[in-house]
């Protein structure tokens, strides 16, 4: 006899689920290089492709994972669509992954 789903009640709960969908977006190192891409500022697709040294359809498959799980969002600039970070507790996260994962330069 199997149990009923629990029904995630306390907010600690709900908090942790949470928390666990934005640590697996962000767990894939592309995601994770493209959001860090854009903790300076928007960049268009084409900037995002230079910077990671991806192909085009690579980075905007990405991009819409990360637009459906709410961490990016974008806006159209002439022919060109500018994305940024849309999920303020993002950039603290990546800041932090900064500073404890990549060298000094």
């Amino acid at each position: 006899m199997t149990e009923p789903p629990k029904i995630l009640s306390d907010p600690m709960d709900a908090a942790a689920g949470e928390a666990a969908e934005v640590l697996k977006a962000l767990s894939n190192p592309g995601r994770l290089r493209i959001l860090c891409a854009l903790v300076p500022g928007d960049l268009t697709v084409g900037e995002l492709e230079q910077a990671l040294g991806a192909s085009q359809s690579y980075v905007s498959g990405q991009l819409l994972r990360l637009r459906n799980e709410g961490l990016v969002t974008c806006e159209r600039d002439g022919r060109s669509m500018r994305y940024r970070l849309d999920d303020p507790r993002v950039r603290p996260l990546l800041e932090r992954v900064y500073e404890l994962f990549c060298p000094a330069t």
